[in-house]
């Protein structure tokens, strides 16, 4: 039997937000982890990862070494500030000029494969796949069709650009990656894309950072009272992620813990984006108008080790989202032991055992949520079993298994494209790749 070919270099590229950046603010949250995660892991298997994205300082480096066998290119592409992804379409061509550019120094064959995060690297690595003739893989993240369906009140819709632009790289790339069958669903019915060219890959959480830990010492560290029951949200904080809607639930649940003598606080971690950067302090306003604004407290993004600390601290984690292509918070807060309260959209009812690790909630109606929350907090055996059973759900979600899982995907993208194109760059790298496939299975963890 023929082996699988495994490629020796692949190129992520990741136009509109960069893996360095923090989490949680501006344009970065969930994607920037994921590719993050998966090219350490996919280095760890003797692959090289070069990522792709847009300098946003000049004070960047042009090439920065991220970690063993991780590089990161920082091409300049507009100014280095003062935009944002909505920006982003009108500087594709400059970005896309950098990346050939950095490839037109090595002998042709240099990358094997190309891994593109989003629609707006879709359409550069598009490109890049003809011209260096190697297979596209492509991840959404999140569709505009999706989003716009499920809008959130007041925020304003993905534009027609978008839409065309996405359509564009589901019908040009080799295989599309996405995080559940829900999403691949999606993509079918909605993008008119060949299922047999979609592959499911669930992302995962760093298990060893994310994991139960002592709550009193994470609320001592957070500055957190021992006794009071702590509502979180982790996010950005725009109309999409519905901070709002956990504010709104909890303010009946503060105003009646407070007759009773208990203390109930709301914990909202995160920075404005997107929509959300056009009323900064909205948040804190509705707190104020709700009369809660002394029981809701604010932190800015935090460094992983941080953000763990957090869900050990929180009595509940809650992600109100009226869109999810998966929910990487729900999974890393069940890590740390912490059941979740999601909203049942997207990828949120496969990162959520429903009635067994959290729950979820049915639409954004806040008498709903309210009821959710609140009839947790008053069945603490049920919110103990819960805690026992959130670490083993999201076990099964690891960044070692997912990556097993992308390079499964890169293989069959480069097969495909090696028999329809036999005499390409591409159908030269399988054929040498495949000759390295046991050295990489050698590299794999037990099991995987």
């Amino acid at each position: 039997m023929t082996s699988p070919p495994v490629p020796r270099r692949v190129a992520l590229i990741s136009v509109h937000t960069s893996p360095l950046a923090q989490p949680g603010t501006g344009d970065a949250g969930g994607m920037n982890v994921y590719v993050w995660q998966t090219a350490t892991r996919l280095a760890q298997r003797g692959i090289e990862v070069e990522i792709f994205t847009r300098a946003t300082s000049s004070s960047d480096a042009p090439i920065v070494s991220a970690a063993p066998g991780v590089t990161v290119r920082n091409v300049v592409a507009g100014p280095f500030e003062g935009l944002d992804k909505r920006d982003l379409p009108a500087q594709l061509c400059a970005f896309t000029a950098g990346v050939l550019r950095a490839e037109a120094m090595h002998k042709p064959g240099y990358y094997d494969l190309i891994h593109s995060h989003y629609w707006l690297s879709g359409q550069v690595g598009w490109l890049a796949r003809d011209r260096w003739g190697v297979p596209l893989v492509h991840t959404a993240h999140t569709l505009a069709a999706v989003k716009n369906a499920s809008l959130a009140k007041g925020d304003t819709a993905e534009p027609m650009l978008r839409v065309i632009g996405e359509q564009q790289v589901v019908d040009e790339a080799d295989r599309m990656v996405v995080n559940t069958d829900t999403e691949a669903t999606e993509l079918v019915s909605m993008y008119n894309a060949d299922r047999a060219r979609i592959d499911v890959v669930n992302p995962g959480a760093d298990l060893d950072t994310y994991a139960p830990g002592s709550r009193s010492a994470a609320r001592a560290e957070l500055g957190l009272d021992p006794d009071e029951t702590v509502l979180t949200f982790v996010g950005r904080i725009q109309p999409l992620k519905a901070p709002d809607v956990l504010l709104a639930a909890a303010a009946p649940i503060i105003r009646r813990a407070r007759m009773t003598g208990r203390r109930v606080r709301v914990l909202v971690v995160g920075g404005p984006s997107g929509t959300g950067l056009d009323q900064p302090t909205a948040l804190i306003d509705l707190a104020d108008e709700l009369g809660i604004g002394d029981a809701v407290s604010f932190l800015p993004p935090q460094p992983a080790g941080r953000l763990a600390q957090v869900y050990r601290a929180s009595d509940l984690v809650t992600v109100p989202s009226y869109s999810e292509s998966f929910g990487l918070v729900a999974i890393e807060a069940q890590a740390c032991g912490t059941p979740v309260v999601a909203a049942d959209v997207g990828g949120l009812s496969v990162a959520v055992a429903d009635g067994k690790s959290g729950l979820l909630v049915d639409g954004h109606d806040v008498e709903d949520w309210t009821a959710a929350i609140d009839g947790l907090l008053a069945t603490p055996d049920r919110l103990v079993d819960m805690r026992r059973h959130a670490r083993p759900h999201a076990e099964q979600f690891s960044w070692e298994h997912t990556s097993t899982e992308l390079l499964a995907s890169y293989s069959a993208a480069m097969q495909s494209f090696a028999a329809r194109n036999p005499g390409s760059i591409g159908a030269a790298s399988a054929r040498r790749s495949a000759r390295r496939w046991r050295r990489v299975r050698s590299k794999m963890p037990v099991g995987q």
